[in-house]
């Protein structure tokens, strides 16, 4: 399954932005993860098809939000409130089997990734 991401770009603080990521095929879940320069990379937001579970790092929670649509292999992540601290490289990922619940926020229940769109955001 190969995904492709879009989306990204530049904004003020307190802005917002879409991001989007199309899988070329079924999954059982899709994710966000984000690279900040110099940082590791690090969860940020996924979504079980089944059950329409989500999870959201406790840095995003409540400013970010995880939707898609299963038939479309689609996924978005709706971004507002942005803070500086948001910037960074954000990578699609794709679960060929349906995720644990436990393991939502774990980098390794996805065995897809794409390339990632940049979001940066200026104070």
């Amino acid at each position: 399954v190969q995904l492709q991401a879009s989306g990204g770009g530049s904004v003020q603080a307190g802005g917002s932005l879409r991001l989007s990521c199309a899988a070329s095929g079924s999954t059982g879940g899709m994710a966000w993860f984000r690279q900040a320069p110099g940082k590791e990379q690090e969860f940020v937001a996924s979504i079980r098809w089944s059950g329409g579970n989500t999870r959201y790092s406790d840095s995003v929670k409540g400013r970010f939000t995880i939707s898609g649509n299963n038939a479309k292999n689609t996924v978005y992540l709706q971004m507002n409130s942005l803070k500086s601290e948001d910037t960074g490289l954000y990578y699609c990922a794709g679960a060929i089997n349906r995720p644990i619940l436990s393991a939502l926020g774990d980098r390794r229940s996805y065995s897809c990734w794409g390339q990632g769109t940049l979001v940066t955001v200026s104070s």
